[in-house]
């Protein structure tokens, strides 16, 4: 019987590595955990039949883990996770739908999440802005970021000028990244579009769906990250990019967007609208000590910080 069952859903590489790690900290702090992860769902085309489409087999994994054993709480990872629950537990999530399914997108999982938000003996935010967008009433939060690390030294010499990530192109921006940079770039110099496949033109190398490990050594080599998000639910690829030592340049995006007021901190003039102007400042007049600062600025997104919010104050408000 495990102190912890965490109901997760599998579809992204992001969400798996939020579990994971949410999982590994609760081990480390001593508590036993199960993982029920749907692995996989349909992908209708509108958000209110792709939400359904994965609460269900979300409700039924958490049932079958619920028939064989009885854990002392429950943990429904992601709202959609939540929103066909059997039985209450946390929720943990990086943005509710009340804030990033507007309109007809939730026009059902909206109403469902204000009742399991109310019902819910805690909640689980990844970051101080989805808190803030949660729907009220809901019990007690505890803040617990998703952990980010360096993926190795901060190297002397940056060969990349820039570097994108450009899974889910429109939710990103790349179009609007392609467009600044195409009018910002000097002659000599590359943008790579790293998590999607393209063909490469002047000045831009796309780099499709790579390992994480090539991936952040792709960062090690870059100068800047650039961005531009529609909407960012919390903005994990722009903070690994600043724990690798990345200037980063993004617009003011929608959204809980964890790395938003970290990029504002370390330089203003690189956060706005006008991308193109802000990747000429980033190439050609970094502040001085960018790479440093920002990894101070990480510490909060530590593992060891994220370990120690869930040994002192999760597990106790989960287990009592």
């Amino acid at each position: 019987m495990a102190d912890i069952l965490i109901v997760a859903l599998g579809g992204t590489a992001g969400l798996r590595a939020s579990d994971d790690a949410l999982a590994g900290a609760m081990r480390r702090a001593g508590a036993s955990v199960a993982l029920a992860r749907v692995g996989a769902a349909r992908a209708p085309r509108t958000f209110a039949l792709t939400d359904l489409a994965w609460a269900v087999p979300a409700r039924r994994a958490a049932a079958r883990a619920l028939r064989d054993a009885r854990p002392r709480a429950i943990v429904y990872a992601t709202t959609t996770a939540a929103l066909l629950w059997p039985e209450p537990g946390a929720i943990r999530f990086d943005s509710p739908a009340a804030a990033n399914r507007p309109g007809r997108h939730g026009i059902w999982q909206r109403p469902v999440e204000r009742r399991r938000f109310a019902a819910a003996p805690l909640l689980l935010p990844t970051s101080a802005g989805a808190l803030a967008e949660a729907p009220a009433p809901h019990g007690p939060a505890i803040v617990v970021p998703i952990p980010v690390a360096p993926s190795g030294p901060l190297p002397r010499d940056r060969d990349i000028a820039a570097i994108t990530y450009g899974a889910n192109p429109h939710k990103k921006g790349l179009d609007r990244v392609l467009a600044a940079w195409r009018s910002a770039r000097g002659e000599s110099e590359t943008l790579v579009v790293a998590g999607l496949a393209g063909a490469d033109e002047d000045g831009v190398r796309y780099a499709g769906m790579i390992p994480p490990a090539e991936y952040r050594a792709l960062l090690r080599r870059a100068r800047v990250f650039v961005t531009a998000p529609r909407w960012e639910d919390y903005g994990i690829a722009q903070l690994e990019a600043l724990a690798d030592g990345c200037v980063l340049v993004t617009n003011e995006g929608p959204g809980p967007y964890a790395a938003l007021p970290v990029a504002r901190e370390l330089d203003p003039r690189l956060v706005g609208d006008e991308l193109a102007g802000a990747l000429r400042v980033a190439l050609d007049d970094p502040v001085d000590g960018y790479a440093e600062r920002a990894r101070a600025a990480l510490d909060p997104w530590s593992p060891a910080a994220v370990d120690a919010v869930v040994a002192e104050r999760v597990l106790p408000a989960l287990l009592g």
